[in-house]
């Protein structure tokens, strides 16, 4: 799948971008792991596409606040230290200067974006805190780590359904937002892909922050709650997930693979970090091979392709974006799809450990 990437897109973005950043950083450890210099040398050709000598980031703008911007962000760590070039340090500087700056709700959690004031979602969590925690590692910064915990652990406590156990996509503390309880903030779907999200957020923070963090122990905590309600939602004749996670069957819903993929590698990693027990390996086994079985097919070039991926979803904003079922199946379902297709390097990897 990998190799696939590389040959039809020797250019993998126009823009520094979440998404390239996830497909990127899965073909990094792809290169790690085989010792293959080409998939090493495509991130780093890419990545000097878009970040200068000086470390300045073409089309980034730190004033949009956007926490998106951090996803890619994780890659520059594992390039300064195979190349020494000091671009990818100035620019990991220069997103942690917006982390530093980023609004935030009132209990010190980061607003999604400066145009989404006073909102927390799942997607912020993988794009933010895994590379604050990598970049605290990295650069000495220890006294980030508190920031880190806060985030992961204030958006699971906003987002997570009591009865359920599972995770609503956003949350809204102005409780204003048309997609928002007017009770409790939450928007009203389980989405897949925003807990498949959260889910790959909890298990690489785990990789960076110390043992002796006093609300470790809370994280490892929120992982273990998220792995029972996710697998208690599981499809059991295909072992994928739902788009919509708690409403298998429903008209219009379907198995799709990003949030499969994203649980496939939580799962997996978490049974191998020492946090999950072994049935949670095989309900990560059980979604691999449902994606093989199920959503991998042969493209036209002989290469495979992975289907039954959702373009994207949102909340809000200028489209009527809900949170509503109807609006989540709703959205377009595409093949390659870097969210997809990063995802399930990463589980595949993972799952090769």
């Amino acid at each position: 799948m990998a190799a696939a990437v590389v040959w039809r897109h020797p250019v993998v973005h126009a823009e520094w971008d979440y998404t390239a950043g996830l497909v990127l950083l899965a073909i990094e450890q792809v290169g790690r792991r085989t010792g293959e210099a080409r998939f090493l040398d495509y991130v780093r050709r890419n990545v000097e596409d878009v970040v200068g000598p000086d470390g300045t980031i073409r089309t980034y703008d730190l004033a949009e606040f956007n926490l998106d911007q951090g996803n890619e962000g994780k890659v520059l760590s594992p390039l300064l230290e195979r190349t020494g070039d000091p671009r990818y340090r100035r620019a990991a500087e220069l997103l942690r200067t917006q982390l530093r700056q980023q609004p935030r709700t009132s209990e010190g959690g980061f607003w999604h974006k400066q145009v989404y004031p006073r909102q927390m979602w799942l997607d912020g969590s993988y794009m933010a805190a895994p590379f604050l925690a990598q970049y605290a590692a990295t650069f000495g910064e220890d006294t980030a780590f508190a920031d880190v915990a806060r985030q992961i652990l204030l958006v699971g406590r906003h987002t997570r359904d009591p009865v359920s156990g599972l995770y609503y996509h956003g949350w809204d503390e102005s409780r204003t937002q048309a997609w928002a309880d007017s009770r409790t903030g939450t928007s009203a779907s389980f989405w897949g892909r925003a807990v498949g999200w959260y889910a790959m957020s909890l298990v690489d923070v785990l990789d960076f922050l110390p043992e002796t963090h006093p609300q470790r122990a809370e994280i490892v905590t929120e992982l273990r709650r998220l792995a029972a309600a996710v697998t208690a939602v599981q499809d059991p004749a295909t072992g994928l997930w739902w788009d919509v996670l708690d409403q298998p069957g429903r008209k219009g819903n379907y198995r799709e693979a990003s949030a499969s993929s994203m649980f496939v590698y939580a799962l997996a990693k978490g049974v191998r970090q020492g946090h999950l027990d072994g049935r949670y390996r095989q309900a990560a086994e059980r979604g691999h091979a449902g994606l093989v079985r199920h959503l991998i097919t042969s493209g036209a070039d002989g290469l495979p392709s992975l289907t039954g991926i959702v373009s994207v979803s949102g909340l809000g904003g200028k489209q009527n974006r809900s949170g509503t079922f109807e609006y989540y199946v709703s959205e377009p379902v595409v093949a390659d799809d870097y969210k997809g297709v990063g995802a399930f390097i990463l589980a595949s990897l993972e799952l090769g450990r």
